[in-house]
């Protein structure tokens, strides 16, 4: 019996959409806090515009912890270090194949529609260290693991875990 425990802390790279959006809308509130001693109407949408940059700034500090357990990988995502939301939990023995994104290994794989979810860095670095996690022909997961993690899951299936 393999009970086996690794965890690994991967934080997602901002995009540079959000942190602009986040600046604008914090320029629309300070304007509009000035412009509210004026009218009531600028206050208003200063109030709406702070909330939707504290919405977004929320979203700016994303981390994806992944917990290998048991002969099973969770994904949790902690948004701003304060809140854990669980995305979702996988089983080994139900996974087809774990290999790194450009690996030939998923050749068989890349005319198949999987719904496609990225809790990986969320950009393509050199050398790319992201993998594929398939699971059940249904869902192509995209991770950047550690090696220690790498090498856990393939101590629990070594034929379906891949490192070229």
């Amino acid at each position: 019996m393999n009970n086996a425990y690794v965890e690994c802390l991967v934080a997602q790279e901002t995009s540079p959409v959000k942190k602009f959006l986040y600046m604008l809308l914090m320029m629309l509130t300070v304007a509009f806090v000035l412009l509210g001693f004026v009218n009531l109407i600028a206050f208003a949408l200063a109030a709406v515009f702070g909330i939707l940059a504290y919405l977004l700034y929320q979203q700016t500090n994303v981390e994806f912890e992944y917990l290998y357990l048991d002969r099973e990988v969770s994904i949790d995502k902690i948004i701003h270090k304060s809140k854990r939301k669980k995305l979702g939990s996988y089983g080994i023995d139900r996974m087809i194949v774990f290999a790194p994104v450009h690996s030939y290994h998923l050749d068989d794989y890349k005319n198949v529609k999987l719904s496609e979810k990225d809790y990986s860095i969320g950009v393509e670095q050199q050398p790319d260290r992201r993998y594929v996690f398939l699971f059940e022909g249904q869902e192509k997961l995209l991770l950047s693991p550690t090696p220690e993690f790498v090498a856990a899951l393939k101590n629990a299936a070594p034929r379906k875990v891949f490192t070229d």
